[in-house]
């Protein structure tokens, strides 16, 4: 065992790429072995049930719990601070009021909209096939139809996994996927002919990409299968970048219907909007208010 040790000391002292090791030989190596396993320290020791970012322990354990078919009720009381400033939270009304039919819609598409869309508050975001997997845009798209709202197709296209029923917006990104020529450029009939779907409620346009972190906007090219290629419209095996910004004016659609039809490319400036349709407005029943507290409460 001291020899060992002894080997390891000398290799300390000899090795010239961590001058901790250096300065404390053998015992140095235990501020790495404490570094490897900080995550767990910080985890199980130290954060408390609400700290975690961006889903807090409490949070977890109750969708565990729901998903499971274990506990769906939560019990009256708190752990957080409810006087702090910025913490949010509703306020009961006083007076009872029925309990809702149907649950709460924002109507899109104004009086001229051949096909306006009542969507529900709460819908599943953009996320792409390709990022996610094929399992999950089915189990997304299904808990779409099951709960009555919408799910954002993300720039990836309408995959066949996307055919489960529920509401679709599909989104149309710098990259024109799933309505893209072979050269690259937008694809009118295309768009047309998917855009009249039944199950396309909505078309929204991105006219650019936002700022992203590492290799966003890069699908590379070990994950564009031949499925991916065909719904995307790029070729099999190769990287596919979605450009900052649309290569010429982003398209202009010709109706206000939900679901478009026809579209054509000015040479004018951009529509003041990234939707190809107009949001309407809705009002939240009088049992809830929500607030958001701005200073400590007086006494």
């Amino acid at each position: 065992m001291l020899a060992l040790l002894l080997v390891v000391a000398v290799h300390d002292l000899v090795q010239k790429k961590h001058s901790i090791l250096r300065n404390y030989p053998v015992l140095g190596h235990m501020r790495f072995l404490l570094e490897g396993i900080r995550p767990e320290l910080q985890q199980y020791f130290i954060e408390r049930n609400f700290d975690g970012r961006p889903f807090d322990r409490d949070t977890r354990s109750s969708i565990y719990q729901r998903a499971k078919g274990i506990k769906e009720e939560q019990p009256f009381g708190t752990e957080r601070d409810l006087y702090a400033v910025g913490y949010e939270y509703l306020v009961h009304s006083t007076v009872p009021v029925d309990k809702m039919k149907e649950p709460p819609r924002v109507r899109i598409g104004g009086p001229a909209c051949t096909k306006p869309y009542d969507m529900a508050l709460l819908n599943v975001s953009a996320m792409s096939f390709g990022s996610l997997s094929a399992n999950a845009i089915k189990a997304l798209n299904g808990g779409a139809a099951k709960g009555g709202f919408a799910h954002d197709t993300g720039e990836g296209a309408i995959s066949p996994y996307h055919r489960n029923g529920g509401d679709l917006v599909w989104e149309i990104g710098s990259g024109y996927f799933g309505a893209r020529t072979k050269d690259g450029a937008f694809d009118e009939r295309e768009f047309a002919e998917k855009a009249a779907d039944d199950q396309v409620k909505m078309v929204s346009l991105k006219l650019s990409q936002g700022a992203k972190p590492g290799i966003g906007g890069v699908l590379p090219g070990a994950k564009v299968t031949a499925e991916i290629a065909k719904t995307r419209d790029v070729p099999q095996g190769q990287t596919v970048i979605s450009p900052p910004y649309t290569a010429s004016s982003p398209p202009r659609v010709s109706s206000c219907s939900s679901s478009a039809t026809s579209v054509s490319w000015p040479g004018a400036s951009p529509p003041a909007s990234s939707s190809a349709s107009a949001r309407g407005s809705t009002s939240w029943p009088s049992a809830r208010r929500w607030s958001r507290r701005t200073s400590p409460p007086t006494s």
